[in-house]
C-alpha cells in the first residue's frame, strides 16, 4: 500500500504537474516546498486543502487510501522523439492508476485471469519466426484461419488489459507487465481520428512485445519490424490471405481490397505490404499500386465497420453489483464516478 505522500505524487504525476504548477493551481496557498514535504510524508494537508488538492488533481479522497497498488515492469514504449518524459510518466501513472482499480475489482469480484503465453517459439529473429508465432496464438486463442471481431476482447478474453487513454498525439502505445504474470496494452485514443483498423494493428504491435521472445541485441528499427509481421500475420493469417489474395499477382485493384479490409479488418496499406513480405507481389507492382493510387494513402475509406472495445471491466463490476459483493459506492470509486453519476449508470439502459 503506497502512503499518503507517495499517491499525492503520482495524482500529480498524472495531471503532467510540477511542485510549482500544482502550488499555482492553489492559487498559493501553499508553497511549492510545503507540497514537497507532504510527498516525502514530512507533513500532511489540513482537511480543507486536502480536499482542494483532491478537486484540482481530478481525484476522490479515497484514491490516498486504496489498498492495492502496482508498478510497471518491462515497458516497451513506441512514441515519438519529441515526446516529452513528463508526458510519458503521466501516461504510466494514468496506467497505474487504472489497472490499480481493474485488479481491485477482479480481486472483490472472486475472478481471476491467468496468463498463459501462446507462443512457443523460442526466439524470433526473422518475418518466418513470427509468422510461425501468430500462427500458433491463433489456434491457441480458437481463431484459426477466420476473422477476429474485435480484437481488443480478444485480449481481454486472454487475461491481457487493455487501458485506452488521454495522452500526447506523439505517443503511439505501450505495453508491459504488472508482477510478471498480469500484461497490459495501453493505447492512445484520444483526441485523434483512431480508425478501427489502425487501432487493432497497433494493439497487436503491442501484444508482439509482451509475447515475443526477440534477442535482446536486436536493433530496434529490425524489432519493429518483426513486430509489425507479427501483427500483420494475427490480422490476416498467411493461408487466409494467400487464398483470398492469390498466389502471385501482376497487379492489385485498390477496391477489392477494400472489400477485404471490411472482412478482415487490416488496412489496405497493410495488406500491400503482406503481399510484398509474403512474396505475391514483386517489388515493381508494390510501387507502381502506390503510384496509381497515391491519393488514398493518407485517406484510406474507413470500410471496416467493427468496434473496438471490450466491456469486461464494465461487466465485471455489474456483476459484483448485482450479486452483492461491493456497495454501489465502492462500485462508483472503482469506475471513477460520483455515487450520483453511478447511480445514473446503472439505470441507463
Amino acid at each position: 500500500m503506497k502512503t499518503y505522500g507517495q499517491r499525492l505524487k503520482s495524482a500529480r504525476i498524472m495531471n503532467g504537474l510540477s511542485l510549482q504548477n500544482l502550488s499555482d493551481k492553489l492559487k498559493n496557498s501553499v508553497s511549492k516546498q510545503a507540497l514537497s514535504k507532504y510527498e516525502k510524508d514530512v507533513m500532511k494537508p489540513s482537511g480543507e486543502l486536502f480536499l482542494e488538492i483532491c478537486n484540482i488533481l481530478n481525484v476522490r479522497p479515497d484514491y490516498f487510501t486504496r489498498e492495492i497498488s502496482v508498478e510497471l515492469e518491462n515497458i516497451e514504449f513506441r512514441k515519438y522523439q519529441r515526446t516529452h518524459e513528463k508526458q510519458i510518466d503521466a501516461v504510466k501513472e494514468k496506467t497505474k492508476d487504472y489497472l490499480e482499480r481493474y485488479l481491485e475489482l477482479e480481486t472483490l469480484s472472486g475472478v481471476t485471469c491467468n496468463f498463459v503465453n501462446p507462443v512457443k517459439v523460442s526466439s524470433i529473429n526473422s518475418k518466418e519466426d513470427a509468422e510461425e508465432a501468430a500462427e500458433q496464438l491463433r489456434i491457441a486463442w480458437n481463431f484459426g484461419e477466420n476473422p477476429i471481431p474485435n480484437v481488443i476482447e480478444m485480449l481481454e478474453d486472454n487475461c491481457i488489459k487493455v487501458y485506452e487513454t488521454a495522452a500526447p498525439d506523439e505517443f503511439d502505445g505501450l505495453s508491459g507487465f504488472v508482477k510478471e504474470n498480469t500484461p497490459l496494452v495501453v493505447l492512445n485514443t484520444y483526441n485523434r481520428d483512431v480508425k478501427p483498423d489502425r487501432k487493432r494493428f497497433t494493439a497487436l504491435h503491442e501484444l508482439a512485445h509482451l509475447v515475443l521472445n526477440i534477442p535482446a541485441n536486436t536493433e530496434h528499427k529490425t524489432k519493429e519490424k518483426l513486430c509489425h509481421a507479427f501483427a500483420g500475420a494475427v490480422l490476416f493469417p498467411k493461408k487466409a490471405f494467400m487464398r483470398e489474395f492469390g498466389s502471385h499477382r501482376s497487379g492489385i485493384n485498390y477496391k477489392e481490397l477494400l472489400i477485404l479490409k471490411e472482412k478482415w479488418g487490416m488496412s489496405v496499406q497493410g495488406m500491400v505490404v503482406r503481399a510484398r513480405d509474403l512474396g505475391l507481389i514483386t517489388s515493381h507492382t508494390y510501387q507502381k499500386f502506390w503510384k496509381d493510387y497515391a491519393h488514398y494513402k493518407k485517406n484510406e475509406p474507413d470500410v471496416f465497420k467493427g468496434e473496438e472495445k471490450s466491456k469486461r471491466f464494465e461487466q465485471l463490476l455489474l456483476r459484483a453489483v448485482a450479486e452483492e459483493k461491493m456497495t454501489l459506492t465502492k462500485a462508483a470509486v472503482l469506475n471513477n464516478m460520483k455515487l450520483a453519476e453511478f447511480r445514473d449508470f446503472l439505470e441507463k439502459i
